[in-house]
């Protein structure tokens, strides 16, 4: 399986627009974060973790032309004419704001999104016209699959596992998807929750700052649910500007754990 983080950056992402911080005028890419999304494949899978406003800048922007794996370059890959599914947590622009684009790649097939309950009302009540039971030609094709905490179900060939975290006061989901745990977003959570998680080979995870906030956990935070959790490595998501230069924060992290960035690809 192979993993793509095609944005790592929270609501605002970085650069903030019109702030002059250092973080923002870093012309070091790895500084740099497009909204929070994640491409998951397998030679016969693509699933899309979120959905937010860059989607389309961060397609393009991947180069899918490449045989994967490298040494393998006779196996059959996945056509990126084709999403098979998308996980949402939840329903908050910057992991939605993208599904119209969804629409080129819908016209073979109907696309589901794996959303809770609250979120599939909220998308439904923004975007209607994907989910009209009339819709006029051209819209996005898709399909709404409403998916508890608890759940249990394949995409394609993808396992997928769902739990449930808290943002602030909202309920939102994360997901345990084969060997890769994907969490963003997230406060708190229950150790009932949480250790579904356990025996992942590799775990993404929010981190916002590291001074603390309303409804995100900081950096320190992160480091020390992953350290609960147990994986190596661990790579921190959702990050904003007011964190310092990547190689600074990557200096004193805790051995295993790594700041993400956008455009890094790993296997598991």
């Amino acid at each position: 399986m192979k993993v793509t983080l095609l944005g790592t950056g929270t609501s605002c992402g970085t650069p903030v627009v019109g702030c002059q911080c250092f973080v923002c005028r870093s012309t070091d890419p790895r500084d740099h974060h497009l909204r929070s999304s994640a491409l998951i494949q397998t030679p016969s899978t693509n699933l899309l973790v979120d959905c937010g406003p860059d989607f389309r800048q961060q397609m393009l922007s991947v180069n899918f032309h490449g045989d994967w794996p490298p040494e393998k370059s006779n196996w059959p890959r996945a056509d990126l004419g084709r999403i098979d599914g998308v996980l949402i947590t939840h329903e908050h622009y910057d992991h939605v704001g993208g599904i119209d684009d969804l629409r080129p790649l819908s016209y073979a097939h109907e696309i589901p999104l794996y959303a809770n309950a609250y979120s599939c009302k909220h998308m439904r009540e923004r975007i209607p016209y994907c989910f009209a039971e009339h819709a006029y030609p051209g819209v996005p094709r898709l399909r709404l699959v409403e998916t508890a905490p608890g759940d249990k179900f394949m995409v394609g060939d993808i396992p997928v596992t769902a739990i449930e975290v808290m943002h602030g006061k909202l309920p939102i989901l994360g997901f345990r998807i084969g060997d890769l745990g994907y969490i963003t977003d997230m406060k708190s959570a229950s150790e009932d929750q949480l250790s579904v998680m356990h025996g992942v080979k590799t775990l993404i995870i929010n981190g916002l700052r590291h001074r603390p906030h309303h409804s995100h956990q900081t950096i320190e935070q992160a480091c020390r649910i992953a350290r609960w959790i147990g994986p190596q490595p661990t790579y921190l998501i959702h990050m904003c500007h007011d964190i310092g230069l990547y190689d600074y924060e990557e200096s004193w992290l805790p051995e295993g754990i790594h700041l993400a960035y956008d455009g890094l690809s790993f296997e598991i």
